[in-house]
């Protein structure tokens, strides 16, 4: 499998539910930042390869065996987010695009003894959940920022937006995984969010709150 096609399946993966549902060409192509053409030829040879069922004006969802490879992928790409975050001190608005590299590497006997060395880990460092070997994730009970009750208290599990700058905004308000906040007030008219953090209080765009994840604490 070409690194070309791995990407592609790993695109379909994401924009679906665990790969199955039905995702279209379109969406694929202003992933990939290509042509729905080329979208459309890529999905019939992997479709020839029995990693995609594509159906035409309909979309493509992932086989058995291409829901397989996509799990494989995003377990090597989550598990070196954490080698180079805990091991090598990168931070995590630096792990992304390293590890896009890194989890292309065909090597299984690697990426075992990687999973051993890091003691199984079962979050990466934005807190999304790393599959173990047999492809299971641990179930991880969330709710975005946008949607948290005014009053309560939360703490910051994850991100859906992984990019350099989204985490570096987040650093330079001091908001990292374990992060306690509480909900101070909802703003109607664009939506933003008053949070008391340890530190301070502050007020987060509707563009931040639908991208971070939280953990009620209760009590």
């Amino acid at each position: 499998m070409t690194l070309t096609e791995e990407n592609y399946i790993k695109t379909i993966y994401h924009l679906s539910t665990n790969g199955e549902k039905t995702v279209n060409t379109n969406a694929i192509a202003e992933v990939m930042q290509t042509k729905a053409s080329s979208v459309t030829d890529m999905i019939k040879k992997l479709s020839e390869k029995n990693y995609a069922d594509y159906k035409k004006y309909q979309g493509v969802t992932l086989t058995e065996d291409g829901r397989r490879v996509a799990v494989n992928i995003i377990r090597k790409h989550r598990l070196w987010e954490v080698f180079l975050v805990e091991k090598l001190n990168f931070s995590w608005d630096e792990v992304h695009e390293v590890a896009e590299h890194l989890e292309h590497i065909k090597s299984d006997k690697l990426v075992d003894e990687l999973d051993a060395f890091l003691e199984f880990p079962t979050y990466d460092p934005h807190g999304d959940p790393i599959p173990d070997k047999e492809g299971n994730f641990k179930p991880l009970e969330k709710i975005v920022l946008a949607k948290a009750e005014v009053g309560a208290t939360y703490k910051c599990i994850g991100v859906d937006d992984t990019s350099s700058n989204f985490l570096k905004y987040l650093d330079s308000n001091k908001i990292a995984l374990g992060t306690i906040m509480k909900v101070l007030h909802k703003e109607p008219f664009d939506h933003s969010v008053k949070l008391a953090l340890e530190h301070a209080e502050i007020v987060v765009s509707y563009s931040v709150a639908k991208n971070l994840y939280l953990k009620k604490i209760e009590g």
